[in-house]
């Protein structure tokens, strides 16, 4: 892996390389601080921002079942509670696939960085 590696930047200009190398796996901080780069940033604030009010949301109609000592009022909070955890899990689910998204996106990048060097070489020779 690293052979290939070595030839694919050995054809690429100096900003080519620096842009490949950009393109490198990235851990999972780095891949959640992706999310709120790109057109779509403001898209992700608001879902975090939505997730926080659906958590605390949650977070009250859960005391609020604690609280409720007719069997009716606590069905009421119960059901609330499960929908705004529903919903919390929802917005995590989606940011896990936009995750997963830009991810596939940047090995998309890489493999097109690597078929373009690899044929302008093939070219040259």
């Amino acid at each position: 892996m690293d052979d290939i590696d070595k030839l694919i930047k050995d054809t690429l200009t100096a900003e080519e390389a620096k842009f490949y190398d950009e393109l490198d796996e990235q851990n999972v901080l780095q891949m959640v601080w992706g999310l709120f780069r790109g057109k779509n940033k403001w898209v992700m604030y608001m879902m975090n921002f939505m997730t926080l009010v659906f958590f605390g949301l949650f977070i009250y109609c859960l005391i609020e079942f604690f609280k409720a000592e007719i069997t009716f009022e606590m069905i009421k909070w119960a059901t609330g509670s499960i929908v705004f955890l529903l919903g919390v899990s929802m917005l995590k689910i989606f940011a896990w696939m936009q995750m997963d998204k830009n991810a596939l996106l940047r090995e998309m990048k890489r493999l097109e960085i690597q078929i373009s060097s690899l044929s302008s070489k093939k070219e040259s020779h």
